[in-house]
């Protein structure tokens, strides 16, 4: 549930070790892993799905499209995922967005477009909001925006008593996952603390175009769930293109050729 790459499709397009960057204080500090690729601005910043990394298919056509037109890009691993330190039981929404912001502060040069991917698209438009007195979000482009997904898709729709039971007893629940032979292990941290970052029932105003990239097939993320958004965002300037036969994941030929055009109209509108 709600990954959107398999790791295990793609390689790394740069050359050379990621840099690592040091987020939080004292016992909590977090060890991430930082791939930047310099070009000119509007720049890419590449947030991944949960239990995904900045390897995955979609970042890596991301990367080669930065390559070609020459934009900087920069994506990151969280923590709990990919190269970067930390533990994922430990991690939460709030470690998650720390981290953005934190490679966002240190490692994008100028303006810059997000692109984000399922729970990569809540974390991307919670960094817009915290960032939009800076002016430097030129754009956000979200892949099935997993928006609220602890809280909205997880908790309230997918659970039933007995899950939330186990999560609010035992602190855990290991849900199988369709994407992974490994179970996604959902803590009771990670339900609580996403209470704190929910958005759909605002109006939000990130004061940059957002264009949402949606498949009607989506078993994660509802189409329905995706045009709430659209619908929290009454102030700015959003495009919403539904893939009839798209999945969650949206990383087909197809699926990538729509997300590099959707990229390319923002860098040039």
């Amino acid at each position: 549930m709600f990954r959107s790459d398999d790791r295990n499709e793609s390689h790394s397009m740069e050359t050379g070790e990621p840099q690592f960057i040091s987020v939080g204080k004292k016992a909590g500090a977090r060890r991430i892993a930082v791939r930047k690729a310099p070009g000119q601005a509007p720049g890419l910043m590449w947030l991944s799905g949960f239990k995904s990394d900045m390897s995955g298919t979609k970042a890596e056509a991301l990367a080669g499209f930065a390559a070609r037109e020459g934009r900087e890009l920069v994506r990151f691993d969280y923590s709990g995922h990919g190269l970067s330190g930390g533990d994922f039981e430990n991690a939460c929404v709030s470690d998650w967005l720390e981290e953005a912001e934190a490679v966002f502060d240190r490692c994008c040069s100028g303006g810059t477009i997000l692109v984000g991917s399922s729970m990569g698209g809540w974390i991307a438009l919670l960094l817009a909001l915290g960032r939009v007195e800076t002016g430097r979000i030129k754009g956000l482009v979200l892949i099935a925006p997993a928006v609220d997904f602890t809280e909205e898709l997880m908790w309230n729709q997918r659970f039933d008593d007995d899950i939330r039971r186990t999560i609010l007893t035992e602190g855990r629940w290991a849900q199988p996952s369709a994407y992974d032979a490994d179970p996604y292990v959902i803590t009771r941290k990670l339900i609580e603390d996403g209470r704190r970052h929910l958005l759909l029932a605002k109006v939000l105003h990130p004061g940059c175009p957002v264009t949402i990239l949606q498949g009607a097939r989506d078993p994660d993320v509802p189409a329905a769930h995706a045009r709430r958004l659209v619908e929290a965002l009454p102030q700015d300037d959003v495009s919403f293109s539904l893939v009839p036969d798209g999945d969650h994941r949206l990383s087909r030929v197809q699926d990538i050729d729509l997300l590099l055009r959707a990229v390319a109209e923002m860098v040039e509108p």
